[in-house]
């Protein structure tokens, strides 16, 4: 059994109540649900928890599937991506106490021609393989020369039922994928969406990637599997999202990327502020102030009248005062522009344009340049898995 472990109640001992109240405390570490059966060991004597003690791990003994939810959907969240999410062994496995998910080809499953002219049926039959999203055309596609259905077939799972917390210290020790137009993430969304639709519900990325070898910005950076980002997205509705200020990168060299070992990312989350870090190194603080998220944003500053939907709650850090839960996927490219039109790639440039109605067809005839950067036949394609080794949670 994967070695998972809740406590049943816990919450960080308050700091020192500060004379004034602009000054604020830690906040209480909250989860859900309570913690039952035998996939839950209590840490805690008392009430409340004290401050350090684990409320979530898995080290992937075993895929507890009571505590991971696979999403079933073509939908790509918006970004019109390029793979589809299914429950597949091929595409999320545990093996020597290692998380896989990676992606594969939907000609390996169904052949060349489908692609083309079949059609994507993920309603299902089950309660087990019934499709979770059916926005964006997310539960069944047709294909055609210039539509294509989702060339690539991956997994995005979930602890939206298992678990879900506010406030605490997430630790994930983890390998990214190498390849081109790989796109992984490892990043919570709120249970809940208590102040409405994104982004005003709010979204935390710990860690996200671009599998690419050779992926270089205007300035000639190396910004593929070389390096990491971190971002929080929060505003008042779409497309109104203050992302760009709460966003950071670390970039390291060739020899030594993100892709070649594993590497822990941390987000230390209070009711004062956000911090992130890669290998213990703090790459970003984010302490929005007495004004918190609206005033940060100056939304109402650049949008005279537009209504503030966090104007009712007391919390410093609002949208971020309710719980989250874990999400881990590996996407492929997408026309939101995570990967810009602007990006050199060599040796071959981007085979889409993000404006291009053709984009999903575009990228599957340029196979032959993408899919052997995958490294297909060397360590079963894992070298395109994003692999993870354990995943902690802990009061503060």
């Amino acid at each position: 059994m994967a070695q998972f472990v809740l406590s049943l109640v816990c919450l960080a001992l308050l700091w020192a109540q500060s004379l004034t109240d602009n000054v604020p405390t830690p906040g209480i570490t909250e989860f859900s649900p309570k913690p039952s059966g035998d996939k839950a060991t209590s840490k805690c004597s008392s009430y409340p928890c004290p401050a350090g003690s684990l409320i979530f791990e898995d080290t992937f003994d075993t895929f507890n599937l009571d505590v991971w939810e696979h999403e079933i959907t073509a939908g790509g969240g918006g970004n019109w991506e390029f793979q589809y999410y299914t429950n597949n062994r091929s595409n999320s496995y545990v093996r020597d106490n290692k998380l896989f998910i990676k992606p594969t080809l939907t000609s390996d499953r169904y052949g060349d021609a489908f692609i083309t002219s079949g059609t994507l049926n993920l309603w299902g039959a089950a309660p087990a393989d019934v499709c979770t999203g059916n926005a964006w055309s997310g539960c069944q596609r047709s294909g055609s020369y210039n539509h294509a259905i989702n060339p690539v077939q991956s997994a995005r799972i979930r602890t939206v039922n298992s678990f879900a917390f506010k406030y605490g210290k997430l630790e994930v020790v983890a390998k990214m994928p190498t390849g081109d137009w790989l796109w992984p993430a490892i990043w919570l969304l709120p249970k809940r969406n208590s102040y409405g639709g994104w982004p005003a519900s709010g979204e935390i990325d710990l860690v996200e990637s671009k599998g690419n070898r050779n992926l270089y910005d205007w300035q000639g950076r190396n910004v593929g599997v070389n390096q990491v980002g971190c971002t929080m997205h929060w505003g008042p509705f779409w497309p109104l999202n203050g992302w760009s200020r709460t966003h950071a990168s670390k970039t390291v060299s060739s020899w030594q990327n993100f892709g070649k070992d594993f590497h822990k990312y941390e987000l230390v989350w209070t009711s004062s502020g956000l911090k992130f870090y890669v290998d213990g190194g703090l790459l970003l603080n984010v302490n929005p102030g007495y004004n918190g998220f609206w005033g940060m944003g100056e939304f109402g500053k650049h949008n005279p009248g537009i209504t503030n939907p966090w104007a009712g709650s007391k919390s410093k850090v609002v949208p971020f005062d309710q719980e989250f839960y874990i999400i881990l996927n590996v996407a492929v490219g997408g026309t939101n522009g995570f990967f810009s039109d602007s990006l050199n790639n060599t040796p071959y440039k981007k085979p889409w344009h993000n404006s291009s109605g053709t984009a999903l067809s575009d990228f599957w005839r340029a196979k032959h340049k993408w899919y052997p950067t995958w490294n297909p036949h060397v360590n079963n394609g894992e070298d395109a898995a994003m692999q993870i080794k354990s995943i902690r949670v802990w009061a503060v």
